[in-house]
């Protein structure tokens, strides 16, 4: 059986077509298929319709948690309610096409246990389009291990991957990178990203920086080896514009008697307060994080979970309140 796993936050223009749609290219499958659309705390009227999807369709699960938590724990939700064989992450808003999922898992039974899709083109123009790249640039240059790159939750998980990915305990989840992090044979399908059909984007800026910072410090130690570097350049500054006092004292030379010196010494005093202030806060972000985890609060609490009388349910989900708890075997 294939599970298909879609975080929904207020996308009631969409969620009926979109589950047409879905439902269309699950059905050119021989496997049979269920849909698990997790109703991350929306404002609109997406629980209700998805309810009603769930009453004529018995393959639709809807996942109910208490409030919004935000796309990754919603996804993380999903995949602990997820039964299938296999696992489709996918996004609610038609710019992850249902059409390529056919295309996903004729890769898994070709044998992959990871199918990543990838996006060849990608809609996003201007500002964030520049942003987006740049932080993928980045990603690449400072991660200690390979992660695809310009390639979203849009995958799919064979079991064994999806149940080593649900044991890890982490919260703060960059789910590309922990799919890479996990292993197992991978394979990638390349597909052109759609416009998104609503108006408005759900992801706003800050959360998307939010996202971009789990990925980098989630998966890589160089932002502080760059504190580091920039410490020990300040500190070779610091002792040749030292030793250059000394000797013009020692000397009697007149280099420092005049304005450009006296400049000199100005900026590398803000230099070396910038880069204080730099390192500082790249240990913020990190000590931010260990404290995420220590407190080992819930990555979700689901509220309920609507599905038919016949649908199966793992034991350990249906009092499930957290993302952290380990799967039954």
């Amino acid at each position: 059986m294939i599970s298909v796993v879609v975080p929904i936050y207020n996308e009631e223009e969409i969620v009926v077509s979109f589950h047409h749609a879905l439902a269309a290219a699950m059905d050119t499958l021989e496997e049979s298929w269920e849909v698990i659309y997790v109703e991350d705390g929306s404002r609109d009227a997406s629980l209700p319709l998805l309810l009603g999807l769930q009453e004529r369709d018995p393959r639709v699960i809807v996942v109910e948690l208490s409030r919004n938590f935000g796309h990754q724990p919603a996804l993380t939700a999903g995949l602990h309610v997820a039964n299938g064989d296999a696992v489709v992450l996918m996004d609610g808003d038609f710019q992850d096409p249902p059409e390529v999922v056919p295309r996903l898992v004729a890769a898994w039974k070709q044998g992959a246990k990871v199918v990543v899709a990838k996006r060849s083109r990608r809609p996003e123009k201007g500002l964030k389009g520049t942003l987006l790249h740049l932080f993928y640039k980045m990603l690449g240059l400072i991660s200690d291990y390979p992660i695809p790159l310009n390639a979203g939750i849009f995958g799919l998980l064979d079991r064994r991957a999806a149940d080593a990915i649900n044991n890890l305990q982490e919260g703060n989840r960059y789910l590309p990178g922990l799919r890479a992090w996990v292993g197992f044979p991978t394979v990638i399908v390349f597909y052109e990203r759609a416009e998104r059909p609503s108006s408005k984007p759900k992801q706003t800026f800050l959360k998307l920086f939010k996202y971009a910072m789990d990925a980098i410090f989630s998966f890589s130690f160089k932002p502080l080896r760059v504190g580091l570097t920039l410490g020990a350049l300040m500190f070779v500054s610091g002792f040749g514009l030292a030793a250059a006092l000394v000797a013009s004292a020692l000397f009697k030379w007149k280099l420092f008697a005049s304005a450009p010196w006296n400049k000199a010494i100005l900026f590398f005093i803000l230099t070396l307060g910038g880069v204080q202030l730099i390192c500082m806060g790249l240990l913020g972000e990190y000590i931010g994080r260990i404290y995420d985890e220590v407190r080992r609060r819930p990555l979700y609490i689901i509220h309920q979970i609507h599905q038919t009388a016949t649908g199966e349910m793992k034991q350990h989900v249906t009092s499930a309140v957290s993302g952290r708890q380990t799967p039954a075997a």
